[in-house]
């Protein structure tokens, strides 16, 4: 798996000189994608492919390959396999189509049979390729990608793995790895945990599946890695017609969602809703400390959105703290007699930043509050980045003194608020325009990690 993700080298099986070939977009993305490694592509009829010499077959490079991505039909991979295992390859990356997703059980056998025989590791068949951004390696015919972050992200569908590019760029998530599983015939979901478990460059991992081939290795892999980063899981094909259209994808035994539950949950894995939901929590979890305990604290400015919120922390299997009367005293300090304390803390919304700050940072301060969620709404008393400055420095500041805690929020109101969401982001701080589920199952999120993890 070292091999395949830090490759010295990589061959191109089918590499074209003529634009429109998926040979062609493989060359193109790991030269312009700034690749260091040496490039080798292959095919019988050309002398030189973009600049480089081309081979008639692996077996003709003068050199160790590591890596080989195949580009040609399904029907000439066999051949082209066994060369590769006799070369020494050690990953073989299978993007053809026309194995088991469509009925050609026998054929996909085969390649299994083949790549075994000679211990290379077969990611695919019917996959988009992949990405690892540290080796600046884009070995896929798809959109070069190259925003470096610290979640990989693994999908058994092309397009998901495209939706994953997009969120990533905007959103300025980054990622280490994303990696295109397809039948998964070889590798699959606990080998890549294996993986990221060890890998310097990851410290959370988000998996869109359709089907486990191997339960027991998946749950003893996930249980390992949850100790020490978060694993997300999006399982696809819920519903009987879901699990149908997985069959004729990628060639998936769906199986019971009841059962899948049941395994995630022995894994310790967060499972995701829907494919938001995976790219938002992969985005937030590493970005939020771990909470030290149970006692969550709502802090809002809206009294609408305090309701909106509690109901979001019950639905998120969240605890609101019990205020003890010394620091509803404390609360009630800062807030105006027309305010609530209690849980959620209702500032009112005609309130300066004095009164946000006073009241976060005896959030932060009180060691008995371990999580605090901001409702926060649009006034011009206190507008959006006026808002979004203060509270990133008050929290940026009490982390300095080691008063270290997630916070989240949920801003209502005109545009502006989307800018002053990207702030927050950028300072450490999870939050979301326009929406108070969002966040707040963003938290949920991460204490169901921090618990399976152990830590809680």
């Amino acid at each position: 798996m070292t091999r395949i993700f830090k490759p010295r080298s990589v061959a191109v099986i089918g590499a074209s000189a003529e634009q429109g070939k998926i040979g062609n977009s493989v060359m193109r993305n790991l030269i312009n994608g700034g690749y260091r490694g040496q490039i080798f592509p292959i095919n019988p009829k050309a002398t030189d492919i973009m600049g480089l010499p081309a081979y008639k077959s692996v077996a003709d490079v003068p050199f160790d390959v590591d890596v080989a991505v195949f580009a040609i039909p399904a029907a000439f991979v066999p051949p082209a396999l066994e060369q590769a295992g006799e070369k020494g390859v050690a990953g073989a990356i299978m993007i053809p189509s026309g194995f088991a997703e469509t009925g050609n059980v026998e054929g996909q056998a085969e390649i299994v049979e083949i790549a075994a025989r000679h211990g290379v590791r077969m990611l695919g068949p019917n996959i988009y390729g992949y990405y690892y951004t540290p080796e600046n390696l884009c070995a896929t015919f798809c959109t070069p990608y190259d925003v470096k972050g610290s979640v990989a992200l693994t999908s058994q569908s092309g397009g998901i793995g495209m939706a994953i590019l997009g969120f990533s760029r905007t959103t300025k998530m980054g990622v280490s790895a994303i990696v295109g599983v397809g039948n998964k015939a070889d590798v699959d979901e606990d080998d890549l945990l294996t993986f990221f478990e060890q890998d310097d460059n990851t410290r959370a991992v988000a998996m869109h599946l359709e089907d486990l081939k191997d339960g027991r290795g998946f749950v003893e892999a996930a249980r390992r890695v949850v100790r020490h980063k978060p694993v997300i899981v999006l399982k696809a094909g819920r519903t009987a017609m879901g699990a149908r259209a997985a069959g004729s994808h990628t060639g998936a035994l769906a199986g019971d969602d009841k059962v899948y539950d049941d395994i995630l949950r022995q894994a310790g894995v967060v499972r995701a809703p829907g494919l938001n939901d995976m790219l938002e929590y992969a985005r937030s979890l590493p970005l939020m400390p771990t909470p030290q305990g149970e006692n969550v604290v709502i802090i809002t400015g809206a009294g609408g959105s305090g309701v909106l919120l509690s109901d979001a922390c019950v639905d998120a299997g969240l605890t609101l703290m019990d205020i003890p009367d010394d620091l509803d005293q404390a609360f009630r300090a800062y807030i105006p007699p027309f305010g609530a304390a209690g849980n959620p803390i209702d500032i009112t919304g005609g309130e300066p930043p004095s009164t946000y700050e006073n009241t976060v940072r005896l959030g932060l301060t009180d060691p008995r509050i371990h999580a605090l969620v901001l409702g926060y709404w649009h006034t011009i008393v206190t507008p959006p980045m006026v808002f979004a400055e203060l509270i990133a420095k008050v929290v940026q500041e009490e982390r300095d003194k080691g008063n270290v805690k997630p916070v989240v929020a949920s801003l209502a109101g005109d545009t502006e608020v989307e800018e002053a969401c990207d702030y927050l982001f950028d300072h450490g701080v999870v939050a979301y325009p326009y929406t108070t589920e969002k966040p707040v199952a963003v938290l949920g999120a991460k204490y169901r990690w921090a618990r399976a993890a152990g830590l809680l």
